[in-house]
């Protein structure tokens, strides 16, 4: 009877949490795993995500004897696809099967979870703020001075330039282009990276109103913009055909997730193909996200997760957020200043692509100081060409360090 009872006692999730070296690690994950539920369910701070991200590391942090839900070492390199095929015997001689998060992280490695959403995100952008108004990407790429700082900075502290590009990633605010680029160049610091991405954009309400208050005067923030000219439907259906020609014809790599966020846009634009719009927008959309966040969620494992590198990590995505809304603001100052005070600088802020978060933020604040005044639809402008701007630094680094 003891011997059976030591057998259950030794076979079961409790006991690794004493047996394993790093079980208290994993025991961490799990308590930060619930302090995400209590963040999702009780504040908001972007629910659809961070409730799939959260349970998918509890998941993988609960003790599996003889296996596990995920490998993340199957997936470092190339796809261990004799692993996911049941092949797999570890150094002890154990006979390893694959775990759930195992097949569905083939969606985050291959790159299709990333762009289907991306898909998603064309099918529920309306660019016409963005066409009406040509100059708001250069409050997009000013937004992109986060990424470029972040990578600096993370060379200097030790990182490989394939983790520093990762890490600058976060500074464009959008959690598909992070994991996209992450899952290529530095897939070990994906969890990390992610939860970074994720719970900095879920934050915009509270990171960025401080520093368009330091980058502007009141002055500044009551500026009401004049409505902009109507966009013509040729021009929509235009518009993300000639971005895909021109920016894939002269930087390649760009082109699945760019191509599929025009590919979506065209879907709501065309006026023909309002079933596959829908779909786009609500159930694929739906569909793909608790996929990709479960995935991604299971790869902040205890032992790969609880590193000095990931606090680093954490402290880059803030900096490189917090400069990524400077960028955009002094861009928007300096078009203050062109316009002659016709342009209201807080839009800049929205030139990083946390769509349509960062707008409405921009928004709120200039409504507080001129009640009178609307923002959001020409933040919207900015706030779309940080998108396709994020997708083109994702491309730059892919095509200079993969």
């Amino acid at each position: 009877m003891l011997e059976v009872l030591q057998n259950l006692w030794e076979t079961s999730g409790i006991a690794q949490f004493f047996i394993t070296a790093d079980g208290w690690k994993n025991a961490v994950m799990i308590v930060l795993a619930c302090v995400l539920f209590y963040l999702a369910i009780k504040k908001e701070f972007e629910p659809l995500l961070l409730l799939p991200i959260a349970f998918g590391m509890l998941l993988t942090n609960l003790p599996w004897p003889g296996g596990g839900i995920f490998h993340p070492e199957w997936f470092n390199g190339e796809i261990n696809w004799a692993a996911l095929g049941g092949q797999y015997v570890n150094e002890a001689g154990q006979h390893i099967d694959p775990g759930l998060f195992d097949f569905l992280y083939v969606g985050v490695k291959m790159d299709i979870f990333p762009c289907l959403i991306f898909m998603a995100v064309g099918a529920m952008t309306d660019f016409g703020p963005l066409i009406s108004r040509p100059s708001s990407f250069f409050m997009g790429a000013g937004a992109q001075f986060g990424i470029s700082f972040a990578f600096v900075v993370a060379i200097l502290l030790g990182f490989s330039p394939e983790g520093a590009a990762s890490i600058g990633i976060i500074g464009g605010a959008d959690g598909p282009t992070a994991i996209y680029l992450t899952s290529k160049l530095a897939p070990e610091l994906l969890g990390a990276i992610a939860i970074a991405a994720y719970s900095y954009m879920a934050l915009i309400p509270m990171i960025q109103p401080p520093i368009m208050k330091l980058m502007t005067t009141k002055k500044m923030r009551q500026v009401k913009m004049e409505q902009t000219r109507p966009v013509s439907n040729v021009e929509k259906i235009c518009f993300p055909v000639i971005v895909t020609i021109v920016c894939v014809l002269i930087l390649p790599s760009v082109a699945p997730l760019l191509g599929c966020l025009m590919l979506g846009n065209l879907f709501r634009v065309s006026g023909v193909t309002e079933r596959l719009s829908d779909t786009t927008q609500n159930a694929l959309c739906n569909i793909v996200t608790v996929f990709l966040g479960t995935s991604v969620g299971a790869t902040a494992i205890g032992a790969n997760f609880l590193k000095l590198e990931t606090l680093l990590i954490i402290g880059l995505g803030l900096a490189a957020f917090a400069l990524a809304t400077v960028g955009g603001l002094i861009i928007g100052d300096i078009m203050y200043f062109l316009s002659k005070g016709k342009i209201n600088p807080l839009i800049g802020a929205a030139g990083v692509s946390a769509v349509p978060m960062a707008a409405r933020v921009a928004s709120k604040v200039g409504q507080k100081e001129n009640p009178s005044n609307f923002l959001l639809m020409h933040a919207m402008g900015p706030n779309v060409a940080g998108v396709i701007g994020s997708a083109i630094a994702a491309g730059v680094l892919l095509s200079l360090f993969s």
